[in-house]
């Protein structure tokens, strides 16, 4: 078992922690946070130890590094790991200002990071991805992304979010890279406040409609919202010169039923915890790959910089009402 450490013991750190504890090529020796009293809840039931962000830096059993800190804190502690000579995970976003993460850009030159843009690992999502890339479809043209949300998220969390674009609409835009693999030249949105006036009053949105374009004219629909009405609704439709392919929404169950008052299903999953379970834990898996010396990120620093330079452009659109050349 290669020995690990991660930062944060929040929502995703939660989610991380016990992917990594349940992973059997991977020893989550130490849990790191600010706070202990609210790691050590997490720490007894995965069976880590609590240290300083010094300590594990330090401890050159630590191979790997897990950074699910504060947003805020991404970008430096996976520096600080980078140079201490261990390899990281990154929860996404890797920072949250382009240009910031620009200034870095020797710093990430073939370093050993991934950040973890969990839809890359969905097996639905893979599955359309391979059938896309196998040519099965003909020549991609035109892409349909839906990432829509059950409910808004709790006032408090919009402030330090980084808005609709960079926490919500970064997913897309990396899945977007991902499955037309040719870079943008043009972004275009439109964002509205539909769900809660609230966001609004904190200066985000949380509906849009944003379209990207390649050079050579494909073409990326991206559909958002903060409340869907009906539960975690992901999906994506593939448009081919011979045809398509549709990675629809997984149900709990596969169980219909039919009355006399018609026809009923298990409804959505009711969140990105439950419907995207399975990718987390694959991409635990990854990072074992990694360390093990099998895979090479599947992404990082480039993947993220693409991300997130169309996040700010289509907030430039919104903002001018234009398409913004990239």
């Amino acid at each position: 078992m290669i020995k690990i450490a991660q930062l944060g013991a929040g929502r995703m750190g939660s989610i991380h922690a016990r992917n990594a504890a349940a992973n059997p090529r991977l020893d989550l020796a130490w849990l790191v946070d600010p706070r202990p009293e609210a790691a050590g809840d997490l720490a007894r039931e995965i069976g880590a130890g609590l240290a300083s962000f010094e300590a594990v830096l330090a401890d050159p059993e630590i191979k790997g590094v897990i950074v699910a800190s504060s947003t805020d804190a991404h970008l430096d502690n996976a520096l600080a790991c980078l140079k201490a000579g261990k390899m990281v995970f990154c929860e996404k976003p890797l920072d949250l200002d382009l240009a910031r993460l620009v200034e870095h850009k020797a710093d990430f030159q073939d370093a050993p990071i991934f950040v973890a843009f969990n839809r890359r690992f969905d097996p639905h999502f893979a599955a359309l991805a391979e059938t896309v890339t196998s040519g099965a479809i003909g020549a991609l043209e035109t892409l349909h992304l839906i990432n829509h949300d059950p409910a808004a998220p709790p006032a408090h969390f919009v402030p330090t979010s980084g808005g609709l674009f960079k926490d919500f609409t970064i997913h897309d835009f990396d899945v977007a890279a991902w499955l037309v693999a040719e870079p943008f030249t043009e972004v275009f949105a439109f964002a509205s406040c539909l769900v809660d006036p609230m966001i609004g009053e904190l200066g985000d949105v949380d509906t849009a409609r944003v379209i990207l374009k390649t050079a050579s004219g494909k073409i990326v629909m991206i559909s958002n919202t903060r409340r869907s009405g009906c539960g975690y609704d992901q999906r994506i439709e593939a448009f081919g010169s011979k045809g398509m392919a549709v990675a629809g929404n997984p149900a709990p169950t596969t169980v219909a039923r039919w009355t006399e008052a018609g026809a009923g299903s298990d409804a959505l999953y009711p969140g990105f915890m439950s419907r995207y379970a399975g990718a987390y834990a694959a991409e635990m898996d990854h990072f074992a790959d990694m360390l093990e010396g099998k895979a090479r990120p599947a992404a990082g620093y480039e993947a993220s910089v693409a991300s997130l330079k169309l996040a700010e452009a289509a907030a430039r659109s919104v903002a001018t009402g234009a398409p913004v050349k990239l």
